[in-house]
């Protein structure tokens, strides 16, 4: 089993209030038995978040310190997932769409969990989307309400930003830049034309809902001629620390870890107790570390246990270096 826990700890004033305070026994007895074996070192600059790095990476479809920032390729990996033909070098893009929150000297991005978009709405805008889209090269496919998918060469080189470091930040601060982003740039703002004027925005604000006033693009480039490793399997990711810290409410964001703690961590413990092999990702803001269980024997592992029982705990400082 591998676990992989996003937003395990943030550089947030609240939440290292938070850390001070909290205690997860099983998280902290997985820790003195398993073993660090790679740690994805960056910083909150980043255009993508260590824990999207780190699916790509156990998915095969991007590897830390070599895929360059911006352009891991989760909109192929998703259309591959769709069933859609990707040929070799085929450029793809995951597009967001979203409400942009005009603030008195800047824009921001609403959470799109919180635009309790219905699928039949999304599909509605797609559809009123798609020509202008084509006109630029750019063929939209439909995934689920929150996340549609495009293909284009606009996208071969484009590095862009996960919706998570935009959510609740300038926008400014992280649109894509360069003369290849200058074409999105003006497609995004004819489609704030269109959408201003679209029925279901209306619709929408009649139901008290924010408009779908925009989208964002993320998630480009072109999937790699490798594959996932062989015998590799998909991560558990609880989503339950991310989506709080998004909100910076540092008390669900406890309460979130002590679920953690006493479930997937708890299950975790026991299956190293068992002797299963496991690994272990715990994904900050700005960097990422990896922990697996020990191939030595049951007596190599009982004693590692022993020993680590004398030492001192953990798990603060592990969290505290994400």
């Amino acid at each position: 089993m591998h676990l992989l826990i996003p937003y395990a700890a943030s550089q947030s004033e609240g939440c290292q209030h938070a850390l001070a305070g909290l205690t997860l026994p099983h998280l902290d007895r997985l820790l003195r038995q398993l073993t660090l074996t790679s740690t994805d070192i960056g910083d909150e600059h980043t255009l993508v978040p260590p824990h999207e790095r780190a699916m790509a990476a156990a998915l095969g479809i991007g590897t830390p310190g070599t895929t360059p920032d911006g352009l891991w390729p989760w909109g192929a990996w998703h259309a591959s997932q769709l069933g859609q033909a990707i040929t070799a070098g085929q450029h793809w893009a995951v597009i967001t769409p979203c409400h942009w929150a005009v603030q008195t000297n800047h824009i921001t991005m609403v959470h799109p969990r919180a635009l309790d978009l219905q699928e039949a709405e999304s599909r509605q805008l797609l559809a009123a989307m798609q020509p202008y889209f084509q006109e630029d090269g750019i063929h939209l496919v439909f995934d689920t309400a929150t996340r549609w998918l495009a293909c284009g060469e606009v996208f071969a080189d484009l590095a862009t930003a996960s919706p998570y470091r935009v959510v609740g930040a300038r926008v400014d601060d992280w649109i894509p830049k360069g003369d290849a982003a200058k074409g999105l740039r003006r497609l995004q703002q004819e489609m704030q034309m269109l959408l201003y004027t679209h029925a279901l925005t209306d619709a929408r604000s009649e139901r008290g809902l924010p408009a779908i006033n925009s989208f964002w693009v993320s998630g480009t480039g072109a999937l790699p001629s490798t594959s996932a490793p062989t015998g590799a399997t998909t991560p558990t990711v609880p989503n339950a620390l991310r989506d709080a810290a998004i909100r910076d409410d540092w008390q669900a964001w406890v309460n979130a870890w002590h679920a953690i703690d006493s479930g997937e961590c708890q299950s975790l413990l026991a299956d190293v107790n068992a002797g299963r092999p496991v690994s272990l990702t715990l994904c900050g803001e700005r960097s990422a570390q990896t922990f697996q269980s020990d191939a030595n024997g049951a007596f190599q592992r009982l004693l590692r246990k022993v020993m680590n029982q004398i030492s001192p705990s953990p798990t603060k400082n592990v969290l505290s270096s994400l």
